[in-house]
């Protein structure tokens, strides 16, 4: 087995999987549905094409540096009319990073890597107000996505990991295995991105925590709470 890692980096990126009217909101992990979106538009497939080969792909993502989360205002007017829609709250991921991770067979992901090196429809993070801000690909490696989870480099930015203790803590989130217990279930699997009949299908997921050694980081001061208290407490 094989997995295509992508690293998803930008000023703004959102995720929803439950968006609803004027309330867009986003998740703070990648989609698998935004993900398959990405590279799907990478390779030139319209939104009736079917998405079978790449939803069966097994998916994961890595949060290396945490997004803070900002709301944006919208209005619009209906130009026909002049009359003012209704105003809408969008929710976006500033200054995060990702790896998004899918396993399948190598020939797929070599492809799908070559699409994104090269896309024929404009790629972007979640929305297409959300551009990334370098290349995607870091490249396809064998072994599964639990391995990649746990052995792909960290991919945060100096200046973050300046602002971070020493010991780090990415949390990840995976598809699961039949034979684990998921944590959650989420209904970001696309069967159809047709606007006339969107459809999803459930997937079980795992989450969790992996830690690392941060060399740049800030040095947490020793405190002992009892010290003031003077004798042997």
């Amino acid at each position: 087995m094989s997995t295509l890692v992508l690293e998803l980096s930008g000023p703004l990126q959102s995720w929803g999987d439950a968006s609803r009217f004027v309330r867009r909101s986003t998740r703070a992990l990648p989609s698998k549905s935004g993900v398959i979106g990405l590279l799907a538009a990478a390779q030139g497939r319209r939104r009736a094409d079917p998405l079978e080969d790449l939803a069966s792909l097994r998916f994961g993502v890595r949060q290396d540096q945490a997004g803070a989360l900002v709301r944006d205002f919208q209005t619009a007017i209906d130009w026909r009319t002049g009359k003012s829609m209704p105003l809408s709250q969008r929710y976006y991921l500033s200054d995060a990073k990702y790896l998004a991770m899918v396993e399948g067979d190598q020939d797929l992901l070599e492809g799908l890597a070559e699409a994104v090196r090269s896309p024929v429809f404009p790629l972007y993070l979640g929305r297409r107000s959300c551009p990334p801000d370098r290349p995607l690909v870091l490249g396809v490696r064998e072994g599964s996505v639990r391995d990649a989870i746990a052995d792909e480099p960290w991919v945060a930015s100096s200046w973050w990991k300046k602002r971070q203790p020493q010991k780090v803590r990415l949390l990840w989130s995976r598809d699961a295995v039949p034979t684990e217990s998921p944590d959650e279930s989420l209904h970001d699997v696309p069967v159809s991105f047709d606007p006339r009949h969107r459809e999803y299908v459930w997937r079980d997921v795992v989450h969790g925590w992996l830690t690392v050694e941060n060399p740049e980081g800030r040095k947490m001061a020793e405190h002992d709470p009892f010290a003031l208290l003077g004798g042997d407490a």
